[in-house]
C-alpha cells in the first residue's frame, strides 16, 4: 500500500484529492495529472480516503504502483468518514506542519479531469498575483460547455431569488444572484467551487483549516468568506480548465439524473453557514424568504404546468431543518 511521506525539501504544490467510494474516477483524475506534475517539479498528490470500505484504498494504491506514479502520488486512509473538510484537512494539516510546507495547496475533486496546463496555470496566476489568496478553475462538461464556477456569497436576498425563480425579481436582485453568468476573463469573485480550488499557504495560517463542522456543502464558501474577512481576495481563472463530472461524487447535484431527496447534511450545512456568519436573526430571515419564495414558485409551477424538477419533499425537509425548529444549533 502506498502511504504518505513528507519530503525533506520544499515542494511547490500539494494536491489533495478526497475519495469516497469513487476509486475509478479518482484513478482517472490521477491519470490526468501525469503530464501536469512534471511542469511543477516536486509536486505531491495525496489521495485521502474517507473510510470508503469498498476496496478504494487498495485499488488506488495498486494503480499508483503499477502506473509508476509513486514518486508523486500516495494514499492516506482515514479511520472514519468525517466529511469533505475533515478528509481534506487530514492531508493539509501535516503538510502545513512539516519543516518545508508548500506555498500552495490545491483541492481537487475525484470527479474531475485536468485539461493540459490546468494546474500550472493556477500556480502561475498565484505567483503573479501575491495579493490573491484563493483561485479557482473554469469547470466544464466533457464537451467543453462551461459550468458556473464563480459565485457570490449566499444572502437572505439570494435565498429569495433562488427559491422564487421569477425573472423580474432576479433582475431587481441581480447583485445578489449567487450564479452570475460565466465570466470569460479572469476576475475577482466571492467564492469558487471546491472542485478545483488553489489556496495560498498564508491563508490557512491566518484563518485556519476548513471548518470540519460542515460535513459536506457550504464549507468552501465559508472558507472563502473567512479569507475575505482576513483581507484575501478570491479569483476565477478560466484559462485553467478542468472537466467536472457534476455530482458524481455525492449524487446530490447530478443534473443528468432525476433529483434525489436532499440529505440531512445539506440542510445542516446551510443552517450552519447562516448562523455562524450572520447570526440567528439573519438566518431566520433567510429561511423565511426562501420558504415564502419556494411556496410561491410551487403554486406558479402548478398553474403554469411547468415540469417538477425539485428534489422530493424539499419544502417539508427545509421547514423541519429551519432555524425556527432547530433553533440556534449550527
Amino acid at each position: 500500500m502506498s502511504t504518505t511521506t513528507q519530503p525533506d525539501h520544499p515542494y511547490p504544490l500539494l494536491v489533495v484529492i478526497l475519495n469516497y467510494r469513487t476509486p475509478g474516477m479518482t484513478i482517472d483524475c490521477l491519470r490526468s495529472l501525469v503530464d501536469e506534475v512534471p511542469s511543477l517539479p516536486g509536486t505531491r498528490v495525496v489521495v485521502t480516503d474517507n473510510a470508503s470500505g469498498d476496496g478504494s484504498v487498495e485499488q488506488i494504491s495498486t494503480a499508483i504502483e503499477t502506473e509508476g506514479w509513486s514518486d508523486w502520488a500516495s494514499v492516506m486512509p482515514l479511520d472514519h468518514n468525517g466529511g469533505y473538510a475533515f478528509g481534506n484537512n487530514a492531508a493539509i494539516r501535516p503538510a502545513l506542519e512539516s519543516p518545508n510546507p508548500p506555498p500552495y495547496i490545491l483541492l481537487l475533486n475525484p470527479d474531475t479531469i485536468a485539461r493540459p496546463n490546468a494546474i500550472k496555470t493556477l500556480v502561475n496566476f498565484m505567483n503573479e498575483h501575491p495579493d490573491v489568496g484563493i483561485a479557482g478553475s473554469r469547470l466544464e462538461d466533457p464537451d467543453g460547455t462551461p459550468q458556473c464556477s464563480a459565485f457570490r456569497f449566499h444572502t437572505a436576498l439570494s435565498e429569495l431569488d433562488s427559491s422564487l425563480r421569477l425573472g423580474l425579481v432576479s433582475k431587481v436582485l441581480t447583485k445578489w444572484v449567487v450564479w452570475p453568468p460565466v465570466p470569460e476573463q479572469a476576475c475577482p469573485t466571492d467564492w469558487v467551487a471546491g472542485a478545483s480550488m488553489i489556496i495560498r499557504r498564508e491563508v490557512f495560517e491566518q484563518v485556519g483549516l476548513l471548518d470540519e463542522a460542515y460535513f459536506m456543502y457550504y464549507e468552501e464558501m465559508d472558507f472563502c468568506l473567512q479569507a475575505k474577512k482576513a483581507g484575501w481576495s478570491c479569483w476565477y481563472v478560466p484559462d485553467s480548465r478542468v472537466v467536472h463530472l457534476v455530482g458524481q461524487s455525492s449524487g446530490v447535484t447530478d443534473t443528468k439524473r432525476p433529483p434525489k431527496r436532499r440529505p440531512q447534511y445539506w440542510f445542516d450545512s446551510r443552517r450552519r453557514y447562516f448562523i455562524k456568519n450572520y447570526g440567528w436573526l439573519y438566518a431566520s430571515c433567510a429561511d423565511m424568504l426562501w420558504a415564502s419564495g419556494f411556496t410561491l414558485w410551487r403554486l406558479r409551477r402548478v398553474i403554469q404546468r411547468k415540469p417538477d424538477n425539485d428534489p422530493p419533499q424539499l419544502l417539508g425537509d427545509f421547514l423541519r431543518n429551519s432555524v425556527f425548529l432547530k433553533g440556534g444549533v449550527s
